[in-house]
């Protein structure tokens, strides 16, 4: 198998706009495929659930459509799938669900590599609840994390641990099922934010340990939406607040609302977009696995093409991904420029590498850096040669003016 960037790229009606996307960590470009399986639900027939007419079995099987789809993208089952606005939305959501069963004495542990989106819930919720927030601290030295005190760190007192599976500011994959082991010999459980790292890989909800995983569809080629992943078994010990007449089945009860049947729609069809990247044969997860691991293999090559360009400049800036496991995501700071200059020069020659801090609130502390001071360079599938060119000579150019 070998991946075909042309072919790949010719789905992709935005791509014509001549811009070189690098700010694929935010959100990916989306393909033909999705927004036609957008329009076809939402024009229907369509209506509420159902099985007496067609519109109410449209409505069933893109339900069933979109569980099925994101299960074997992690791994999971359906029935422990749950739809959410966002990411975000799900974990504020689960955070205070599971804090109903915290209080004074317990503790919750969060991770400084982490988008906020994966901290500041599970702070609020152990604040209310009057639990301890403990650690797990970033090495800039390694841009990975330092468990040299994890058995410290996670104790039998501890509830739960928040980490990534992959930062979504320096592309680090730390030791998820390590981690995951320690919380689980204490009896606590464990929450993963999955976001930046299903744009590369498939992930393993069983390999990672994680009882929660939470994914974004819109970070690999999907709409705007997000997937919580557990056990079913798990999500019925769990009692959200909810409405009265609302079902208590699993896993609708933690999903509030009509739930938007043509994001479900766009889901499902991302996910069979990269697993028709492998050879036909075998499950959909054993296409999905095969195909992330080719688009892997092309965007390493991208990255390592990328550094090389970057090191004749190393007065001038530091590449802050240095960890050995990575997804090709790069964070860089500028020594004596402005990262905001440098995403506006680049802007005008249609090359997107944008400047922040990504909401890695932590990761930026850990690091010791002033707010809005570098660049992220994030490669996408659709990522070719060509856009690595024009990065380079622009970035290039930016730095010799």
């Amino acid at each position: 198998m070998s991946f075909d960037v042309a072919g790949f790229r010719a789905g992709f009606p935005s791509l014509a706009s001549g811009i070189a996307h690098f700010d694929n960590p935010g959100g990916t470009q989306t393909p033909a495929v999705v927004g036609e399986a957008i329009a076809r639900t939402l024009t229907g027939p369509l209506s509420q659930r159902g099985a007496a007419t067609v519109s109410q079995r449209n409505a069933e099987a893109t339900v069933a459509g979109f569980r099925s789809a994101v299960a074997d993208l992690v791994g999971g089952v359906p029935q422990g799938v749950v739809h959410g606005r966002s990411a975000t939305a799900l974990t504020y959501d689960f955070s205070r669900t599971l804090a109903k069963g915290w209080s004074p004495g317990d503790e919750v542990v969060v991770c400084e590599l982490d988008h906020d989106s994966n901290v500041r819930p599970w702070i609020q919720a152990a604040e209310r609840a009057g639990a301890t927030v403990r650690w797990l601290r970033l090495d800039p030295a390694t841009a990975d994390l330092d468990l040299s005190d994890l058995d410290e760190v996670v104790t039998g007192r501890t509830r739960l641990v928040a980490l990534t599976a992959a930062s979504n500011l320096l592309g680090t994959r730390p030791a998820v099922a390590t981690v995951a082991r320690r919380a689980h010999e204490v009896g606590a459980l464990v929450h993963v934010d999955a976001v930046h790292h299903a744009a590369h890989a498939a992930p393993d909800i069983a390999a990672l340990g994680a009882d929660l995983l939470v994914c974004s569809p819109y970070k690999f080629f999907g709409p705007h939406c997000g997937a919580l992943v557990a056990d079913p078994a798990l999500l019925e010990t769990l009692w959200p607040d909810k409405l009265v007449p609302s079902t208590d089945v699993v896993p609708e009860r933690f999903e509030l609302g009509t739930l938007p049947y043509e994001l479900l729609a766009g889901t499902t069809a991302a996910v069979d977009l990269i697993a028709g990247l492998a050879p036909s044969g075998g499950t959909r997860r054993e296409r999905l696995v095969a195909a992330f691991a080719e688009v892997q293999r092309h965007e390493l090559g991208l990255r390592l093409r990328i550094e090389e360009g970057l090191a004749p400049f190393a007065d001038q800036l530091t590449l802050h991904s240095r960890a050995a496991d990575r997804t090709s995501t790069l964070f860089l700071t500028l020594h004596d420029r402005s990262p905001a200059d440098a995403y506006a020069f680049l802007a005008e020659r249609d090359v997107l590498v944008p400047a922040g801090t990504f909401y890695a609130h932590e990761t930026f502390r850990a690091l010791r850096l002033p707010v809005d001071s570098g660049l992220r360079i994030g490669l996408a599938a659709y990522n070719d040669d060509t856009d690595v060119d024009r990065l380079l000579d622009g970035l290039a150019a930016f730095l010799q003016s």
